[in-house]
């Protein structure tokens, strides 16, 4: 199932035919069901089902503004096409462009997954196994804000730069931050807290692609890299404590830091990563995002680091919780530190979280032609409605 989990979302990034995307977009959908419903915890069916219901219902509407744009395509070209260079091409109107935008955004905007379409995440996280959640937050939670830049952007930049349109997913990017971060500080399971952070920092992610800067965009791609990276790297340390003690309860922990100081070394580097300590990963890509949302829009810049706060209030009492309180319970006293396979397995995760810290040219530096690119197209294609807008507006 991992494996056709991974050529569905190998086939998501190099497809360049619509129809085709579309057919590998619901095709991942099946191994993941699979894996939450045979291989998770105890309400694995109910989330399973929840999760490929939310997903697949709401890439139906996707479908519907792919094949839109098709029949728009042979309408001017005389023959049908799903390429993707051919339907860059065709000129819309903005009001078609909103609806069409509306259909891509609404399955995009599940993926991410966006406040309120984010009830899913939570209980597949909790239920899915520790390869599941991994996966789950490393890529396929991705995917949405790959097709906002893909498509969305690209497609329909006159809807995408629309003010009721950029205002209105800011709105929802600073709520979806400010949200989760409350909720997560209150949950009694560690893996269900690291589950709501994700939204927290997709809620960024958003931030940066919607303030269509280079900063904010290069941080948004930057951010979505450093989130599979500290966040898979916090389900595979909880993963490790639940084949240990099978439960996930914060309370049933305290203390382990002193059987634990290789496993309690990791958890705490890459909390501080996931709350975006300087000198660490995830600094980088928020004081970007931060940075390119402040140049168009400083109030919700402004609201929004707040939420880096919060991050430090919800995950640092966990860490504390789990590594440092006293070391109470008899079951915590003989719990064995990290082993060599899991040591394998967290050693590079380590390295990138302190490596892009510190040193994160050479990553931004792959990014930037890209994003220069597709700025410049938006900006280019946005003035060319504006221009067909005005001259219809003066001959009527």
């Amino acid at each position: 199932m991992l494996l056709f989990l991974t050529t569905g979302m190998i086939g998501v990034f190099v497809a360049l035919d619509l129809f085709l995307f579309y057919v590998f977009w619901e095709i991942m959908l099946i191994p993941m069901y699979f894996l939450i419903g045979i291989w998770g915890g105890k309400r694995r069916i109910y989330s399973a089902v929840k999760f490929f219901l939310y997903t697949a219902t709401g890439s139906l509407l996707m479908l519907v503004a792919i094949v839109t744009l098709a029949w728009l395509f042979r309408s001017g070209a005389g023959g049908w096409s799903f390429a993707y260079e051919d339907l860059l091409s065709v000129d819309l109107a903005r009001r078609t462009q909103l609806w069409l935008f509306a259909g891509f955004a609404l399955a995009f905007a599940i993926k991410v997954p966006l406040f309120p379409f984010h009830t899913w995440l939570p209980d597949a996280h909790v239920e899915a196994p520790t390869a599941g959640s991994v996966i789950l937050a490393g890529v396929l939670l991705k995917m949405g804000v790959y097709g906002f830049l893909r498509f969305g952007l690209p497609f329909f930049p006159a809807a995408a730069t629309d003010p009721a349109v950029v205002n209105t997913m800011m709105a929802l990017g600073v709520i979806g931050i400010l949200y989760a971060a409350w909720v997560a500080a209150v949950q009694p399971d560690a893996k269900k807290l690291i589950a709501y952070t994700s939204v927290a920092h997709l809620g960024f992610v958003v931030l940066g692609v919607f303030g269509l800067t280079t900063q904010g965009i290069e941080g948004g791609i930057l951010q979505m890299v450093n989130h599979g990276i500290s966040t898979g790297a916090l389900f595979l340390l909880i993963g490790m404590l639940y084949e240990r003690r099978h439960s996930r309860l914060i309370a049933d922990f305290g203390g382990i830091a002193k059987v634990m100081p290789l496993f309690a070394f990791a958890l705490v580097v890459v909390a501080l990563s996931s709350v975006g300590l300087p000198g660490t990963n995830g600094f980088v890509g928020e004081f970007l995002i931060l940075l390119g949302t402040f140049r168009t829009h400083p109030w919700i810049a402004a609201v929004a680091t707040t939420g880096v706060i919060f991050a430090a209030c919800y995950m640092l009492p966990m860490v504390q919780r789990v590594l440092f309180n006293r070391l109470e319970r008899d079951e915590n006293r003989s719990l064995r530190d990290v082993n060599g396979r899991e040591r394998l397995i967290l050693a590079p995760l380590l390295v990138l979280i302190l490596l892009m810290g510190v040193w994160p040219g050479p990553f931004l530096n792959r990014t930037r032609a890209s994003v220069e690119a597709l700025i410049e197209h938006v900006e280019a294609r946005t003035a060319i409605v504006q221009v067909d807008a005005a001259e219809a507006g003066g001959g009527e």
